[in-house]
């Protein structure tokens, strides 16, 4: 009888058939049948592995008081081992996608640095450029739209700390069962011709090095594919932050990093993005009112005078927070929503804490009321003024 068939007799016999044993256990055993030249890795070969360390006995019909000689084990063979085919590796290295141009914002209002970049873009030279500004000034947006208006084809990665080579170059994946190298938006960008826009930037780390050779205007070596990418005329690249990768010392834009001096000297320009004019701000907020369908000029005048009176303070250190030409937007859509000015200002300085948010509410109440505060401030500083020159 083979040690297999004398260990399985025993091991049922004081565990019972089909139960799961420990590698200790199996042990001790073969020690009790005598099997001592057989042992744990055999019955992990005949397919009873159950686990780390574990085995689970086959089932076998026997009783304490059978004699190893009375009984039959049928053990089954080791399944074949059956050579596994390579798999397909593929380079894919063009998008189904057949159009990126940009949609058309309904109610966008050129301004700041639209001209300057559309220039850049109308001349077809790769000339990177980095746009730094506060948080809902219209950075990306511009850039989009300018693209959409030039029917350039654009792509858009919004960056993260996890951002790196794989992401933005490409990598493997599974596509049909097959694996494929599939290109990232870099490489897509480049073989296009189009722009390449990193929005975010200053989020990303010290990956964002691998784009040393693209932002040289030079092509790009994939090492995992062992292939040179060259550039088509008309690719570039645009990156939109709100610092200018220097980190934030004020903790306003938590998350953001400190970027390689090295990855920042090679951008050509960059672009200092302000929040709009009084003028063109109001342009921007009458137009949202009226895409939404709830016009109010009055409202629309206060909204800006209010905005305009918080950054100014917010300019002098006065305090830590700014309300955004989005966040106007958001007001603009509120009010169409729920008709209400004072509950869609309050809905949308919610974000903000309570002590902020009880001064922007308060301020606005003002200039409902015809108030300015910083006309005050200018008439008191003039009778100050004329009141010392009478000395």
């Amino acid at each position: 009888m083979k040690s297999i068939e004398k260990f399985l007799i025993e091991a049922t016999k004081q565990y019972g058939s089909g139960a799961t044993i420990t590698k200790e256990q199996v042990k001790a055993v073969c020690k009790t049948a005598g099997t001592n030249s057989f042992g744990f890795g055999h019955l992990v070969q005949a397919g009873m592995s159950a686990g780390k360390d574990k085995i689970k006995l086959q089932i076998v019909n026997v009783s304490k008081k059978d004699t190893i000689k009375e009984v039959q084990v049928n053990i089954p063979a080791p399944a074949a081992v059956v050579p596994q085919e390579s798999m397909s590796v593929n380079l894919v290295m063009s998008s189904d996608i057949e159009n990126l141009v940009p949609s058309k914002f309904e109610g966008f209002v050129p301004w700041g640095h639209t001209a300057t970049i559309k220039k850049i873009v109308q001349s077809g030279l790769y000339y990177p450029l980095f746009v730094t500004g506060l948080s809902g000034n219209g950075k990306t947006l511009m850039i989009e739209q300018i693209h959409a208006d030039m029917k350039k084809e654009l792509i858009r990665v919004n960056i993260t700390i996890e951002t790196d080579e794989d992401d933005l170059l490409g990598g493997f994946r599974l596509v049909n069962g097959e694996t494929k190298f599939v290109p990232g938006p870099v490489i897509e960008a480049m073989n296009r011709g189009c722009t390449l826009l990193l929005d975010e930037i200053d989020l990303g780390s010290n990956k964002l090095m691998c784009l040393q050779p693209v932002l040289e205007g030079k092509g790009v070596y994939l090492k995992k594919v062992n292939q040179w990418v060259t550039p088509k005329k008309g690719f570039n690249v645009m990156a939109t932050a709100n610092t200018k990768g220097q980190g934030s010392d004020d903790g306003m834009f938590i998350g953001t990093n400190v970027l390689n001096e090295a990855f920042l000297e090679r951008f050509a320009i960059t672009l200092e993005q302000p929040y709009a004019s009084i003028a063109i701000e109001k342009k921007i907020i009458v137009g949202a009112m009226k895409k939404y369908g709830k016009v109010d000029e009055k409202f629309a005048d206060n909204l800006i005078t209010w905005a305009d009176v918080i950054r100014k303070t917010f300019a002098d250190g006065g305090i830590d927070s700014v309300i955004s030409t989005r966040r106007l937007d958001h007001i603009a859509k509120a009010f169409a929503i729920f008709n209400d000015k004072a509950k869609s200002i309050e809905l949308c300085c919610a974000r903000f804490d309570s002590d902020t948010k009880e001064s922007f509410l308060d301020l606005y109440s003002k200039i409902d009321a015809g108030i300015n505060p910083l006309e005050e401030v200018s008439e008191e500083e003039t009778i100050a003024t004329e009141e010392e020159s009478q000395f």
